[in-house]
């Protein structure tokens, strides 16, 4: 079976092909960064243009010289995200699969950046996963495709909005993801350091406005015009979030006792959290990461959760539906007519 992904929650433009038996047949992808970026973040209206000009490029683009006939089924990003964005990735997936007679069904980004790490071999669920992003950091208790129990949450910002507003502080670029970990490259250990967020309170759930907070004091102490400063800051703010985020995930496979850790999303692309969470492994723990162009939002990873659901029995939707907030705990198995 050939399911053609449509990923359109936010910002990327994605389109990929899977195969059943051939993994990965073909993908493209555009960021909208630049259309962004003098905004200092994400302009839904701006989005949802974007990927009206951008999808049916993108679609000749994977296809190259097969024929659309090829394909078995559509798939596209359903939720979570931004209405106008999620609306214009469905109708474009709905018109497709319509018009070549071919079921289409709707994804969850999450469980799709969840189940990415199955495009490489890895082995489905149950796994204890590390979801961070621009809009989500949380531990999840993956059981099964569709079967997911939330362990911890962030209690304001997300660990990748965080990154944004700190990176926009400092007089950085969007996404702040990147360009904080090119400053903290060449910051001094020590210098500054912050302390990690809730480190003291029970529980496996995040905060990210304290430190935030704490970025923007010492930024005012020490100079806007401080080069060095910045990238001081820049560190101490790096290491004190993936300090947080690795702390909450050693608590979670003690409670749980797991024996296996996915990170997913954008944010797992950071060199730091990598290696942080890496020390993990040992005692039978093993640590999984989707290849780094998988973290971001992909046409591939929401064909492959379309195929992981068709095969299990899933009955496609018969209209577009989307859902702009969308608990991946309200996401239900696969499910036959």
């Amino acid at each position: 079976m050939r399911v053609l992904g449509i990923e359109t929650s936010c910002d990327e433009t994605g389109i990929g092909l899977v195969d059943s038996s051939a993994g990965v047949v073909a993908e493209a992808l555009f960021s909208q960064v630049g259309i962004h970026r003098p905004h200092g973040g994400v302009v839904p209206e701006l989005a949802a243009r974007d990927h009206v000009r951008k999808l049916l490029p993108l679609l000749r683009e994977t296809l190259g010289a097969r024929e659309m006939d090829e394909v078995d089924a559509v798939a596209y990003t359903a939720g979570p995200g931004l209405i106008g964005a999620l609306l214009t990735g469905a109708v474009f997936g709905h018109s497709l699969a319509w018009a070549l007679g071919k079921p289409a069904i709707g994804v969850h980004h999450l469980e799709a950046h969840l189940l990415a790490v199955m495009l490489q071999g890895a082995p489905p669920p149950p796994y204890l996963a590390l979801l961070v992003s621009g809009g989500h950091t949380q531990l999840v208790a993956a059981h099964d495709i569709g079967h997911y129990e939330l362990l911890g949450d962030t209690l304001d910002d997300a660990v990748g909005e965080a990154f944004d507003k700190v990176a926009r502080m400092l007089g950085l670029g969007y996404p702040g993801g990147p360009e904080i970990q090119r400053l903290a490259r060449r910051g001094r250990a020590r210098r500054f350091e912050f302390p990690q967020p809730m480190a003291r309170r029970p529980g496996l759930d995040f905060s990210f406005s304290g430190l935030k907070t704490r970025a923007l004091q010492t930024l005012r102490h020490c100079g806007d015009d401080d080069d060095r400063c910045h990238a001081d800051i820049a560190l101490a703010f790096e290491m004190a979030a993936v300090g947080s985020l690795t702390e909450r995930c050693r608590r979670a496979l003690g409670q749980s006792g797991c024996k296996r850790l996915v990170a997913a999303g954008g944010v797992a692309a950071n060199a730091r959290l990598r290696r942080e969470l890496a020390k993990l492994g040992g005692d039978g723990v093993e640590v999984i990461y989707p290849e780094m162009k998988l973290c971001a939002d992909n046409g591939v990873m929401i064909a492959n959760a379309g195929l992981l659901r068709l095969q299990a029995g899933q009955t496609p939707d018969p209209l577009p539906q989307v859902r702009a907030r969308w608990p991946l705990t309200e996401l239900q198995p696969p499910r036959a007519a």
